[in-house]
C-alpha cells in the first residue's frame, strides 16, 4: 500500500515518520509546494521520496497535512482521482470543508481531526510520538465507503490514537470553544503584553505563567488564520461568552467581593479533575 502526504510540515511530517514503519505501507510519498520544507522533509527521514501532484494521485491512501482553505481548494484538484483511492483530510474546521467537498469524492473522503500538535511548525517540527494517545475525530465518515472507513480507522487506530464520532456542526462548535478560543486569547495576551512591556521585562518576569499561557501564540499564522475565517461564527460568540466571564471576574475585583472571587476561582479548579 502507497500512501502519499500533502503537507510535509508537523501534522504531515509526523505522520510520515510513523508510517514509514508500518510493514504493510510499501512506501511513503511526499509533496509540498515549499521545496525547501520538501527536502528537509526528506533528508529527516519523514518520507521515504518526494512526489509530484501527479503522483501523490496514484496512491492508495491520500492524506491533506495542510491549512484548511488549502483542503478547499486541493480536494478539488483530487476530484478526478480513483474511487479506490482513500482521501483523509486533517483540517481543523469541518463544516465547510464538507459543504465544499466535489460529489466525485463523497464515496472515498473521510474528514478527520487528530487533537494533536505544538506551536512548532515545518518539517523539523516532527516527531514520532505526536499522535500517541490523542484522540481523533472521523466527521460524518457514515458516507464514505465501508473500506476506506476502515482504512481510516486502522491507520489512526496504527498511530495509538483514541477514535470518536461527531458531526461537523457539533465539532466546529465544540472546537472553538476548546482549541480556537485558547489560540485567539493566546494571541492577545501576546500582542498586549509586547504593546505594554519591553523586551527587557519581557525576559526578567516571563515566568511559568505567562510562557504556559502565551506558548500557543507562536503557532502558524498561516495556519490559525484560516481556521479562524472558516470557524468565524463559532468562534465570534465564543469570544463574546469567554469576555463576558472576564467582566464578571472585572466586576467581583472592582466590588472587592473576595469571597465572591475566591469561589468563582475554586469553580475553575474544577478543571484539574477532568484533565
Amino acid at each position: 500500500m502507497k500512501i502519499g502526504i500533502i503537507g510535509l510540515g508537523l501534522m504531515g511530517g509526523s505522520l510520515g515518520l510513523c508510517l514509514r514503519e508500518n510493514k504493510l505501507i510499501s512506501k511513503v510519498l511526499g509533496y509540498d509546494t515549499d521545496e525547501k520544507n520538501a527536502k528537509e522533509a526528506l533528508n529527516l527521514g519523514l518520507v521515504d521520496e518526494l512526489a509530484s501532484f501527479k503522483e501523490i494521485k496514484t496512491c492508495d491512501i491520500i492524506i491533506l497535512a495542510i491549512p484548511v482553505d488549502a483542503i478547499v481548494k486541493v480536494l478539488k484538484e483530487l476530484k478526478d482521482t480513483s474511487s479506490n483511492t482513500t482521501i483523509i483530510e486533517l483540517g481543523s474546521t469541518k463544516k465547510e470543508i464538507i459543504k465544499s467537498l466535489p460529489k466525485e469524492l463523497k464515496s472515498h473522503f473521510i474528514a478527520a481531526h487528530p487533537m494533536a500538535g505544538t506551536e512548532n511548525s515545518g518539517a523539523k517540527a516532527a516527531f514520532k510520538e505526536l499522535y500517541k494517545n490523542a484522540v481523533c475525530v472521523l466527521c460524518e465518515s457514515e458516507a464514505a465507503e465501508v473500506k476506506h472507513r476502515q482504512r481510516a480507522v486502522e491507520l489512526f487506530s496504527y498511530l495509538g490514537m483514541q477514535i470518536i464520532f461527531m458531526n461537523a456542526s457539533a465539532h466546529d462548535h465544540h472546537t472553538a470553544i476548546i482549541s480556537h478560543l485558547p489560540h485567539a486569547i493566546s494571541f492577545a495576551l501576546a500582542n498586549f503584553v509586547m504593546k505594554e512591556e519591553n523586551k527587557k521585562n519581557i525576559v526578567h518576569l516571563g515566568g511559568p505563567s505567562f510562557k504556559g499561557m502565551s506558548r500557543i501564540a507562536k503557532s502558524s499564522p498561516a495556519m490559525w488564520g484560516s481556521i479562524f475565517e472558516q470557524n468565524k461564527e463559532n468562534l465570534l460568540a465564543s469570544i463574546e461568552l469567554f469576555q463576558n466571564e472576564l467582566e464578571l471576574c472585572k466586576k467581583m475585583i472592582q466590588d472587592d467581593d473576595e469571597k465572591a472571587l475566591k469561589k468563582w476561582m475554586k469553580k475553575a479548579n474544577a478543571l484539574r479533575d477532568i484533565l
